[in-house]
């Protein structure tokens, strides 16, 4: 594992937005204080794949973890057609792919490409028989034929905004029918020029009319309604450089005209004193005070990356309408965390507990790792499918019940 330690000095002020303990003093001013907080850099080393790394993985049990597909390069998220397609964007290769399962064993057998020479192209989705996807800067379309194909690739947004730090868009369609696109920020952490940086935007089916529909979120990239309530849900990524265990990551209940502080807040309406500017006329106090807190949140710099509802009758009941989430896993963390898929348990509408689902791809001691989960998908046996975009794998996890036990 590569560690690269960067010490950074915080000031007295610093200080007591962390809840330091600062004396104070109404007769005398107090000597300036520093406090010292460490940022990482640190990157477990990459194991390459092979099927007997399956053996590390722990799954609750009744589950079985295998392999899709593999030999991929960089799949990055997937979306299930009615006849069973697994359609799958690659950014690295700038291309969108379809995997069929002919034989149904549970494993694709026939790969094909569907569209190329698409830079950062990264989320993609289905609605009404048509198949949606994203790069950077530009939304495509095409209709899915009865043939079990596609149709001519439609340009329906040529203008999303820069990318900056954050290149990757993702897509989905609200109960409402229409399209919400997620804009992350160009950068750590700074007033963006552009009132279309982190943010959701919120688009008609066919590219026009993009408004914002909430603002202050700094990645949210995986993001979904669920299937009761239809309230929107997602996991926004806090900012870098700001220690170990600042700030965390958000799960965020996502409203139309919401703001949710990035980047002068983070967490429960914390203002970031490390950023020095301030919003326009007002402080970050009380700017963070107006602004929408977190429901829940996660480990710092475990970068969810998706997260899906499961709607399927495959896995045992009590996992009915859960969400999954895809934690890639940290590079500016010591020890790393992440490098897992984590279930979101929700009773009666609302999240209780995150809860560990498929985890060993990070070595104990935090120095290897062998996948980096992404994108997650429903096949259509209920069966979830998500990928490793760092080995090219695609990972199937089933349900297949509970063995008897060997007792005498």
């Amino acid at each position: 594992m590569k560690l690269i330690t960067k010490p950074k000095s915080l000031l007295m002020g610093c200080a007591l937005a962390l809840g330091l303990a600062v004396p104070v003093s109404s007769q005398q001013p107090q000597p300036l204080r520093i406090e010292r907080v460490e940022g990482y850099l640190a990157t477990p080393e990459r194991l390459k794949f092979n099927e007997s790394l399956l053996n590390e993985l722990q799954l609750p049990p009744g589950f079985e973890i295998s392999i899709f597909a593999q030999d991929l390069g960089n799949p990055r998220n997937l979306a299930v057609a009615a006849n069973g397609t697994v359609y799958v964007t690659r950014r690295e290769q700038g291309d969108v792919i379809a995997l069929t399962d002919t034989n149904k064993d549970g494993r694709a057998n026939q790969k094909r490409t569907v569209a190329s020479g698409l830079k950062f192209v990264n989320d993609i989705t289905i609605n009404q028989n048509r198949l949606y996807f994203v790069t950077d800067t530009h939304l495509y379309a095409t209709n899915l034929l009865s043939n079990g194909r596609e149709g001519k690739i439609q340009t329906l947004i040529s203008n999303l905004p820069d990318a900056g730090q954050h290149p990757n868009r993702t897509i989905g369609f609200g109960p409402d029918g229409l399209l919400y696109l997620s804009v992350g920020s160009t950068c750590n952490a700074c007033d963006e020029p552009n009132d279309e940086h982190a943010t959701l935007l919120q688009v008609q089916p066919d590219g026009s009319k993009r408004t914002i529909y909430a603002k202050g979120l700094r990645n949210t990239i995986g993001f979904a309604w669920h299937p009761q309530t239809k309230e929107l849900w997602g996991m926004d990524h806090g900012s870098d450089w700001r220690g170990n265990t600042i700030p965390p990551e958000e799960l965020n209940l996502i409203k139309q005209g919401g703001n949710y502080g990035w980047p002068f807040c983070w967490g429960a309406r914390r203002p970031d004193v490390y950023l020095q500017a301030n919003p326009t006329g007002t402080t970050k106090e009380e700017y963070c005070k107006k602004t929408e807190e977190p429901v829940s949140t996660y480990t710092a710099h475990s970068a969810p990356l998706d997260l899906v509802f499961y709607t399927a009758s495959q896995f045992p009941v009590q996992y009915r309408n859960s969400a999954f989430v895809t934690m890639r896993g940290s590079w500016n963390r010591n020890p790393p965390v992440g490098y897992k898929v984590v279930r979101l348990r929700f009773e009666n509408g609302k999240p209780v507990q995150f809860e560990d689902f498929v985890t060993g791809f990070l070595r104990p001691d935090g120095k290897a790792q062998f996948g980096r989960p992404v994108g997650l998908a429903t096949a259509l046996d209920g069966s979830l499918l998500f990928t490793d975009d760092t080995n090219g794998v695609i990972y199937r996890i089933s349900y297949v019940g509970q063995k008897p036990s060997s007792g005498r």
